[in-house]
């Protein structure tokens, strides 16, 4: 018997017919946020534990649950990062970045792991893209960070989406709302799931963020955040949806709308797509002023968002978009004979250097399975290279988009098959 490997659970092989629109989605993001002024940062896929368990807050669901962690051979404890942020925190700090300026603005992409139950959308092993900015408490951060969230996923091809908008306060006006909200949570707290009631104490503001319906119906009555803010962060909130308002940017006001991650204040938001089900968000962020402090640095404020990758294209699928970028054509080369082919392979490397996408047959089979390979990769044309046509320096040009079939000079075929597919 073959043993026969399959990919570990919660992962999944990205096959070539489905990486186009992974690296058309890529370099859309990098080539967008570059416009807004954001540098790519790549960060270890690794890093100490203590990083996420400082960054990320002890009580939470991921480090409580979710984390791969394993000892290395010198006993350090060392964990596959959950998301990338406290990467790009600990980056910012060992480097000593803020010297580059009193605003830091950077982009990242890459795998992330967490060991929750793989579903629609979320698999153990994930592709998180995002933005940080490190040094503005200035409300226009926010706008311009969730304007940059939202431009992402139109450019995408995501238009449907729902901006919800939500401030949490900050340590100084969120002790009186998190005392209120324990006591209106006590008095039903037979209502709330096995897990909301073990967060009781430790983690209040996480019950709001609940999907079970008898929490739900719970937090319904539950108090507002927005009714316990301080003036300043009262100021703060108003300001940000002053500023996506001047922006054209329209949004929900999402009252019960908090972060799963300790670091969060002020501002938060998630952008949510239809055809989800209840993992709707697609993009979730906010500020986080104290995040940078609780990692070992100087009080440092910050903004910033992240997304799933998988859930993107989930929503994208279910919505029956995708990015629109225009595709190079294909080229086609079919040699017939010895001489031919030795000159396709040499026309094959004079094209690509030009820009052209070209691929050709390496099997020496008769034209007729050539031009049934040219139609199974989707070329737009494919050159025929005889003894004939070699011998009147010519070649011969079959459009598969029924454009007919014509002869070309060899002297000109590169130059003509560039005007030709590049420019229309």
């Amino acid at each position: 018997m073959v043993l026969r490997y399959t990919a570990p659970k919660g992962t999944r092989d990205v096959l070539p017919s489905e990486a186009e629109i992974w690296q058309q989605l890529e370099g859309l993001f990098h080539s967008l946020a570059e416009l807004y002024g954001y540098r790519e940062i790549r960060t270890p896929i690794f890093e100490r534990t203590e990083l996420f368990l400082r960054g990320l807050g002890e009580v939470t669901d991921i480090v409580q649950k979710e984390m791969f962690t394993f000892t290395d051979r010198g006993g350090r404890s060392l964990t596959l990062r959950p998301e990338l942020p406290a990467g790009t925190v600990r980056a910012f700090l060992e480097h000593n970045l803020a010297e580059e300026g009193p605003v830091c603005k950077f982009r990242y992409f890459g795998p992330a792991f967490r060991q929750e139950r793989p579903q629609a959308g979320r698999y153990q092993q994930f592709t998180q893209y995002g933005v940080e900015c490190f040094g503005s408490r200035d409300p226009a951060s926010d706008a311009e960070v969730i304007d940059l969230a939202m431009a992402f996923l139109e450019r995408a091809g995501l238009a449907a989406v729902e901006l919800r908008l939500n401030s949490i306060g900050c340590p100084i006006c969120r002790p009186a709302y998190r005392s209120r909200l324990l006591a209106y949570l006590t008095a039903r707290v037979g209502e709330l799931c096995p897990l909301c009631r073990e967060r009781m104490e430790k983690n209040p503001l996480r019950i709001l963020d609940c999907k079970s319906p008898s929490c739900r119906a719970v937090v319904a009555a539950a108090p507002l955040t927005v009714e316990h803010l301080c003036p300043a962060c009262a100021e703060h909130f108003a300001a940000v949806k002053d500023y996506l308002t001047s922006l054209g940017r329209s949004f929900i006001l999402a009252p019960h709308l908090v972060r799963g991650l300790d670091y969060y204040t002020n501002t938060v938001f998630e952008v949510v797509a239809p055809g989800l089900g209840a993992q709707d968000a697609v993009i979730g962020g906010g500020r986080y002023d104290g995040l940078i402090e609780t990692c070992g640095g100087p009080p440092t404020p910050g903004v910033g968002f992240a997304g799933g990758l998988e859930r993107l294209l989930l929503a994208l699928a279910a919505a029956g978009a995708g990015p629109r970028e225009k595709r190079v054509p294909l080229v086609f080369l079919a040699p017939l004979g010895a001489a031919p082919k030795e000159l396709a392979v040499r026309l094959a490397h004079e094209m690509r250097t030009t820009g052209l996408r070209v691929d050709l047959d390496y099997r020496s089979r008769s034209l007729k399975a050539q031009l049934r390979e040219a139609d199974r990769q989707g070329a737009r044309v494919v050159v025929i290279l005889g003894e004939d046509e070699l011998a009147r320096g010519k070649a011969a040009l079959k459009w598969l988009d029924g454009g007919g079939q014509e002869e070309i000079d060899l002297s000109v075929l590169v130059a003509y098959l560039r005007e030709k597919t590049c420019s229309e």
